[in-house]
C-alpha cells in the first residue's frame, strides 16, 4: 500500500477522533489554556500513550526503526513560543484549525493563513537561522532513556500509570 494512503487514512481517522472528542470546539481550547477543561489534555495524553506504547512495542519486535529528529533547544524553544502564542491568540492549534475549518468555522481560516505566512517567512529566514538559532543547544538524536541510560519501558510504564491517575483525578474533579 502507498505510504501516502496510510497518511490519508490516519489523517482522516485522527480528524474524526478530534471531532468526536469535542476538541475542535473553541470553548474547549480556551478552557484548556485556562486550566478549566482538561478534555484536550486527556485527548493528547491518550494519543501519546497509544503512540509511545505502540511504537516502542513495534520497535522491540523489530518491525519498525525509529527515525529521530535532532534535539535543538534554540529552535524548539522559539518554535514552542510561536506555537503557544498562536494557540493563545486564535484559540486553535494547527491540527484543530484544520478540523474546525472542516466543521465550517471560518475563524480558523485566519490561523491557517497565519501558518502559511509563517512557513513562507521561515523559508526566507532559514539561511540566517541555520547559522544562529539552529546552532543553539544541539544535542543530536537523543531520547530520555538514552540520556538516563535505562530501558525505555522504565519511562513508559510510570508515564502510563501517572497519566491514568491524572485521568481519574480530572474525572473526579469534573475537569
Amino acid at each position: 500500500m502507498n505510504p501516502l494512503l496510510y497518511g490519508l487514512i490516519t489523517g482522516v481517522l485522527f480528524g474524526f477522533l478530534l471531532q468526536r472528542g469535542g476538541v475542535l470546539r473553541y470553548e474547549r481550547q480556551i478552557g484548556a489554556l485556562r486550566l478549566m477543561d482538561m478534555t484536550i489534555l486527556k485527548f493528547m495524553l491518550s494519543s501519546i500513550i497509544v503512540a509511545m506504547v505502540g511504537i516502542y512495542f513495534l520497535k522491540d519486535m523489530g518491525l519498525v526503526k525509529l527515525n529521530l529528529k535532532p534535539t535543538i533547544l534554540g529552535a524548539q524553544i522559539i518554535g514552542g513560543l510561536i506555537f503557544g502564542l498562536g494557540w493563545g491568540v486564535l484559540g486553535y492549534c494547527p491540527g484543530t484549525q484544520m478540523g474546525a475549518l472542516g466543521e465550517g468555522r471560518w475563524d480558523a481560516l485566519w490561523g491557517i493563513m497565519g501558518m502559511l505566512l509563517g512557513a513562507a517567512i521561515f523559508a526566507e529566514v532559514f539561511p540566517l537561522m541555520k547559522a544562529s538559532v539552529l546552532t543553539w543547544g544541539v544535542y543530536g538524536k537523543i531520547t530520555l532513556p538514552q540520556i538516563l541510560g535505562i530501558n525505555h519501558w522504565v519511562i513508559i510504564v510510570p508515564f502510563v500509570i501517572v497519566s491514568i491517575g491524572l485521568f481519574l483525578w480530572f474525572e473526579k474533579k469534573g475537569l
